[in-house]
């Protein structure tokens, strides 16, 4: 009896370094809520050096404050707050460094943090394969204005990126911008009060589902801009989003390019092809619901070779649209042109009509461009044909009723659930 107790007690003493050693090594960051400010910085940069893969750093509750960029390039690391609300990031008054954290890692999972008021960016990843972004939020607490920061989530030249419920509030160019990055899901996020809420850019195969973009200038773009390293965006999906009244006014400077974006543009696919929205409400967008357009539009010279300016292959099914165009960007000289021709209020989804010419170099036939609109309940329609300074407006969506094969779903090696295929999405 004496001689198994002992060896329960061994089990248990053993049980009990083991659990301790392992707590040690994976969740203990030494950083503490009690050190001063300066020591916080110091400790918190001083572990993101010395992180390994699989080391979990635990940022406790309580609000922080930094004032340079914090930076990873340790492979397979995790920063961990106790969520959103109660672990603060804060940047004010940021002196050093063009974001509020950079990370060049690759494995690299943040969650259950804010960070607040970065000098530049909020969170960017760069060159960075298998990213999680979970439950992170990213703001400027002043209001709306060009000095705040340009992007609150900002992934770049990566791949396998993961971006869910999280939230962005003050960007002065995009909450969420995903940029030449691929394989990329977007789900569950909220853009509230940003200049674009959510844009992907240059990107391949890219999920954007279950979001609400409200209250910015514009809601989700989805587009390919020239002189970028990397070219050749397709294949989107954006469906089952809320995109909803983003008439917060552009204050982005004219220098910027997303000065262009319209004051109350729900959804806009410029220059890309092979991109399906479907299952979304749009709605209350005061410039218009949605664009279909050239990036010809913007009266903007190309000098990249490599560029194709055209859309073509949109799928645009089972949305709902309503409230669209009640009051179009007077900034912009092209919307008011437009506005003259198709008239105010501005109808749910505008097709400038630009298609791309034949290997002939003869103007190109609309049915070439294959964009197709169908059950989208009562939206309103106008091809304002920008091809030929809007001679022949055409307000007959008949025209453009046909489908396209459904995208393929994206999935990811980190994300936790299948991939979201759509309940009606894809060609019928």
């Amino acid at each position: 009896m004496k001689t198994k107790s002992l060896m329960l007690s061994a089990l248990i003493l053993f049980g009990a370094v083991a659990l301790s050693s392992c707590s040690t090594s994976s969740a203990d960051s030494g950083l503490s809520s009690s050190l001063s400010p300066a020591d916080f910085q110091k400790r918190f940069q001083e572990e993101l050096i010395a992180a390994k893969p699989g080391s979990v750093i635990d940022v406790p509750e309580g609000r922080f404050q930094f004032d340079k960029t914090l930076s990873l390039t340790a492979n397979g690391v995790t920063i961990r707050g106790k969520g959103m609300a109660k672990t603060v990031l804060a940047f004010k008054g940021q002196t050093a460094g063009s974001a509020g954290m950079l990370v060049k890692a690759n494995d690299f999972v943040i969650e259950d943090l804010a960070i607040e008021d970065a000098a530049g960016d909020g969170l960017k990843t760069e060159a960075s394969t298998n990213v999680t972004i979970r439950r992170v939020r990213v703001e400027w607490t002043a209001p709306l204005n060009e000095k705040n920061g340009p992007y609150g989530i900002y992934p770049v030249t990566s791949k396998n990126v993961l971006i869910e419920d999280s939230f962005v509030k003050g960007a002065a160019d995009a909450g969420f911008y995903l940029g030449q990055s691929e394989n990329a899901i977007m789900r569950r996020n909220r853009a509230e009060g940003n200049v674009a809420g959510f844009e992907v850019e240059n990107c391949k195969n890219v999920d954007v589902y279950e979001n609400t973009a409200t209250n910015n200038s514009g809601g989700i773009l989805v587009f390919n801009l020239p002189d970028l390293p990397v070219q050749g965006g397709e294949l989107v999906r954006v469906f089952n989003n809320q995109v909803i009244a983003n008439n917060t006014p552009n204050v982005a400077p004219k220098s910027q390019t997303v000065y262009n974006l319209p004051t109350g543009l729900g959804v806009s696919v410029m220059a890309i092809k092979n991109v399906e929205v479907f299952n979304n409400t749009i709605k209350d967008n005061n410039t218009a619901n949605m664009h279909i357009v050239s990036y010809l539009s913007m009266n903007q010279e190309i000098k990249d070779k490599r560029y194709n300016p055209f859309v073509s292959n949109v799928y645009v099914h089972d949305n709902q649209f309503g409230g669209s165009g009640k009051n179009p960007d007077a900034r912009l000289e092209t919307v008011m042109m437009v506005a003259k021709v198709v008239g105010t209020p501005m109808p749910d989804i505008l097709y400038d009509g630009l298609v791309e010419p034949g290997v002939d170099g003869k103007p190109g036939k609309a049915e070439a461009a294959k964009v197709c609109l169908s059950n989208n309940g009562e939206a309103t329609f106008a091809n304002f044909d920008a091809a030929n300074k809007f001679k022949n407006v055409s307000r007959d969506i008949k025209k453009h009723q046909c489908s396209l094969p459904a995208l393929a779903a994206i999935t990811l090696p980190q994300a936790a659930t299948k991939p979201m295929s759509g309940s009606a999405g894809g060609g019928q």
